[in-house]
């Protein structure tokens, strides 16, 4: 099933077209899961016609009902209609290569010389606009996730779990979902699916110790197989566990590790390169890299086939919307903790200048739909006239 030739109905593109798109929408597309999509579907649907615009749309829903960074599937997903199982493989490689390099050479600038003023004034200048950045991603999806029955009390009562237990963001977000989609349904057919899903999410432990090679390859490999929804939600995770539980990283690493994300074009899931290369150096950032967008390539290849009977069914759309419920939760316990030391000044207290740029950003964000480039952009220009104003 996995080497299925793509459907008569789509044209049959070259290898070489294939890679040479999907290089040049990773090195030229910024502003999240949404803006890729966006400018893939102008590309392969609109300008190329390589797919039809209902067909495309199929594509977006069936990864929303898998685990797994969905810009990044959509993209997998097209190289599999494309030109089957080494059409996928090409198509994601060529999407998450490209940029994760890019991330891996700013990481490695970032742990060498992040002490120089310029660079940790552009830095400084960044962190609020980052802050902004979640807490406008997390307005919107708020808007759009809880507005089916039940869902604001899950909302809440994944908080409370999150804030006064020591349950794993991955757990209480699995669990949700599991909890939404049996009392929707009525239904314990897939309940053995969900408690195998939950146990994967703790498996294999992780402890408040150095990391080793096989312990981020092992961590990011958990969370690409139980990642539902954006880049953003992956910060949650990360924020959770390696700066909260393990200490592999401080909340300062988090700030820095997010913004070079955001600097570099392609998915913000390369976050994950640069959390590798500052816990382990190059062989974390490429065994971290690997391990988290693998799932991806497997969940896939193995549902492409699926895609019809998993849009249908009332189960799946449930557990999907409980747990988008316990991903908003996260995302606002994150975004806390991340203004917490964003919007901190030097001395420990907090930053004026910070807080209006924080402020200034979401209101361009929100009321003017000011790109999430062009925000990072003035951020960092902020930082750095700042700083020139200092000496």
């Amino acid at each position: 099933m996995m080497n299925l030739p793509p459907s008569s109905e789509t044209p049959r593109v070259s290898y070489g077209i294939l890679a040479r798109l999907f290089i040049r929408l990773s090195l030229t597309t910024f502003g999240g899961p949404a803006a890729h999509i966006a400018i893939a579907e102008e590309e392969i649907v609109t300008r190329r016609r390589w797919l039809t615009r209902e067909h495309y749309l199929d594509l977006i829903a069936a990864t929303n009902l898998i685990p797994g960074p969905n810009a990044t599937e959509v993209m997998i997903h097209i190289g599999y209609l494309l030109r089957g199982f080494p059409g996928a493989v090409l198509a994601g490689a060529c999407f998450i290569v490209p940029p994760s390099l890019l991330s891996l050479a700013l990481a490695v600038l970032y742990v060498g010389g992040g002490s120089l003023p310029q660079i940790a004034s552009v830095l400084a200048g960044i962190k609020p606009v980052i802050v902004a950045i979640i807490a406008g991603v997390g307005y919107r999806l708020l808007r759009t996730a809880l507005r089916k029955t039940g869902l604001w009390m899950l909302f809440g009562l994944s908080i409370l779990v999150i804030v006064f237990s020591d349950v794993p963001e991955v757990l209480v977000m699995l669990g949700a979902g599991l909890l939404y989609a049996l009392v929707q349904t009525g239904s314990t057919r897939r309940l053995l699916a969900g408690a195998s899903g939950m146990a994967l999410a703790v498996l294999p432990p992780l402890a408040n110790a150095p990391a080793g090679i096989w312990d981020i390859f092992w961590y990011f490999l958990k969370i690409g197989s139980v990642l539902f929804g954006s880049g953003y939600v992956l910060i949650a995770y990360i924020q959770q566990d390696l700066v909260n539980n393990f200490s592999w990283l401080t909340g300062q690493q988090l700030l820095d590790s997010i913004a070079i994300g955001q600097m570099t074009p392609g998915p913000l899931s390369t976050t994950v390169t640069v959390v590798g290369y500052i816990v382990a150096g190059v062989p974390g950032a490429i065994i971290g890299t690997c391990g988290f967008f693998l799932p991806s390539f497997v969940l896939v290849i193995l549902t492409a086939p699926l895609i019809p009977r998993m849009r249908r069914s009332p189960f799946l759309s449930a557990f999907l919307s409980g747990i988008n419920a316990g991903v908003i939760a996260a995302i606002l316990i994150t975004l806390v903790d991340l203004a917490n030391t964003a919007l901190r000044a030097p001395d420990g207290g907090w930053s004026p200048a910070a807080i209006v740029l924080a402020l200034a950003a979401l209101v361009l964000l929100l009321r003017f739909r000011v790109s999430a480039t062009g925000l990072i952009l003035l951020g960092g220009l902020s930082g750095l006239a700042a700083q020139f104003a200092r000496v």
